[in-house]
């Protein structure tokens, strides 16, 4: 092999490791939130993080969890529908019997997120646990992921972004979605908006270990008649609904 060879190899060597670690924000690394498992362990795929949102105790009007949502990851208040949104609430109507549903609709967290797949630099990626993510470095704005979505859960960011928390960094030119508040749940607490419904006292948001038989969220899917969105499509999403 030629010096030249030689020396242009471990230069892409060295910036490949550069580029892995590259910090995002104080504290945090490229694919590395701020957590308070041990260093160096891993998000355990023995975990399947997910959320039940019963849509009979979901208030038409009230908006605690996308305010909460909003403030946690510092996105601003839409102002037009191509605005940014992680969470925004859907009412439904059924046409036969004039039935109305109100629901907070964000990222469905697939087991076999279609995002993922049609990402062409790997930037949408699942983590072992379940929770779906966007790597702001990777993301290149081609958008494929958003037409991929079913759920209309992706917003791009056109303007310049100049205040973020520094847990959840957001750029121009790239795509955003919920993350069930990873930073959060990475140090053991409860995403934004099950925080905001449990304290306003509505609690629609169940949150936890679908894995886990002794958690909330796992005896309650199993004693009452949940929905997944668009089961038909066989993506498996971690989020369920009571009441559709």
């Amino acid at each position: 092999m030629s010096d030249v060879n030689q020396e242009r190899r471990q230069f892409l060597t060295k910036g490949s490791a550069l580029a892995a670690g590259i910090a995002i924000a104080p504290g945090m690394l490229l694919f590395d939130f701020a957590q308070a498992r041990p260093a160096g362990e891993p998000a355990s795929s023995a975990v399947r993080w997910g959320m039940l949102i019963d849509t009979t105790k979901c208030e038409s009007g009230c908006d605690d969890c996308v305010t909460a949502c909003r403030t946690e990851n510092g996105w601003p208040e839409p102002k037009t529908a191509t605005d940014v949104q992680w969470m925004r609430k859907v009412e439904l109507k059924q046409v036969a019997t004039g039935r109305h549903v109100n629901l907070p609709m964000m990222c469905q967290h697939c087991a076999e997120p279609p995002c993922v797949d049609v990402c062409p630099t790997g930037a949408s990626f699942k983590r072992a646990d379940g929770i779906v993510l966007v790597d702001k470095h990777r993301c290149i704005g081609c958008r494929y992921c958003m037409m991929a979505c079913p759920y209309e859960a992706r917003s791009f960011v056109h303007e310049p972004v100049l205040d973020h928390d520094s847990d959840m960094p957001r750029g121009q030119g790239t795509v955003e979605s919920c993350t069930l508040c990873v930073n959060r749940v990475d140090r053991g607490e409860q995403p934004a908006c099950v925080e905001a419904c449990t304290k306003n006292g509505h609690r629609a948001l169940v949150f936890g270990d679908l894995n886990d038989p002794n958690s909330e969220i796992y005896l309650r899917i199993r004693s009452v008649t949940s929905t997944q969105l668009r089961a038909d499509l066989g993506l498996n999403p971690g989020i369920s609904f009571v009441g559709l």
